[in-house]
């Protein structure tokens, strides 16, 4: 589905990446994890083509960068970020903004069917957001808003799917539902990407995880070996407690000795 070799991205004089390597196949699960600037946002940006390597080469489904229009190939992507919500125009339906998904736009700026229209529909209800039809996005709370810009991103039936912190901002029962949602699209075969900062957000079947530190790639493989207390001390450099939570998940927290 996409591959990184050695890429570099470099901004003035910081170098924000540094000599990536990964590769992603066709329906397979990733987590990514990583604090505050460890590069994940600019790695993503360079998943979708708004920006490109200052060195190396990065191939995505099957289109070398240089070589393929990235307009086109962004609409067989589905990109969920909170930073879009902000675009977003208050005035339209949920089901509106579900629509414009299938045309990779911000707002609808051409006739549409009644087809069009039912699938959207059609999608919200299977995201368990059917309540939400006919209501504008300035009344959606956060959670809500959430599961549209999911439902939006499914509208174009996207070959990656990437879910870049969906959780941030929700309270604790809007997570689970959203998460719970998560877990009926990762059943799927669709080939998706889900970045957080928080081990307790990583469902099951995300069953590989990559860690980014510093614009590196930290480590690469399997979940629980990411995972492991002993990976993840090195990782944070600092003790952690792992605590066992619902369905298969775990939380990390610093030891208790952080503050003292």
């Amino acid at each position: 589905m996409f591959e990184f070799q050695q890429v570099t991205f470099t901004r003035g004089e910081k170098q924000i990446l540094k000599q990536i390597n990964w590769m992603v196949n066709a329906g397979e699960k990733w987590a990514m994890l990583g604090l505050n600037g460890a590069g994940k946002t600019t790695l993503l940006k360079l998943l979708n083509g708004y920006i490109w390597p200052s060195s190396g080469k990065l191939q995505v489904l099957g289109e070398w960068f240089g070589e393929t229009s990235l307009p086109e190939l962004r609409k067989s992507i589905g990109w969920v970020s909170s930073a879009m919500q902000y675009q977003l125009k208050d005035y339209e339906t949920a089901e509106q903004i579900v629509l414009s998904g299938k045309y990779a736009s911000i707002g609808l700026y051409q006739p549409v069917s009644k087809a069009d229209i039912d699938q959207a529909k059609t999608i919200l209800l299977s995201a368990g957001a059917s309540s939400l039809i006919g209501k504008t996005y300035a009344t959606l709370s956060q959670g809500e808003r959430q599961l549209v810009l999911i439902a939006r991103a499914l509208m174009a039936d996207p070959r990656l799917l990437i879910l870049d912190e969906p959780c941030s901002g929700l309270d604790l029962f809007a997570r689970e539902k959203l998460l719970h949602q998560v877990q009926k699209i990762a059943a799927s075969d669709k080939t998706i990407l889900f970045v957080t900062h928080h081990t307790e957000e990583i469902l099951p079947q995300f069953t590989q995880t990559i860690l980014l530190k510093n614009g590196e790639v930290f480590g690469k493989g399997s979940t629980s070996e990411m995972l492991s207390a002993k990976n993840m001390e090195k990782f944070y450099e600092h003790g952690i407690d792992i605590f066992k939570v619902a369905n298969g998940r775990i939380a990390i927290y610093p030891k208790e000795s952080y503050n003292s």
